[in-house]
């Protein structure tokens, strides 16, 4: 496997492991009618988008081929 396509996989990992946190976020929220559970479901939601918006363009920024 080449470069490219371990840094694709790894991009892809992350997204796919942010979008399992917000699932579970949303299932806590969901679930119970308790305060403490809905405040951890809320950040693990608000966590999970921001690592959605913000680790795949900084992988992809970090892993840019150099300009020659």
């Amino acid at each position: 496997m080449n470069d490219d396509a371990k840094h694709w996989s790894i991009i892809v990992g992350a997204r796919l492991a942010a979008t399992a946190g917000a699932v579970l976020g949303l299932i806590l929220i969901a679930r119970t009618d308790a305060l403490v559970p809905k405040i951890i479901g809320t950040a693990l939601v608000l966590s999970a988008l921001f690592m959605m918006a913000v680790v795949p363009r900084a992988l992809a920024r970090r892993w840019r081929t150099p300009p020659e």
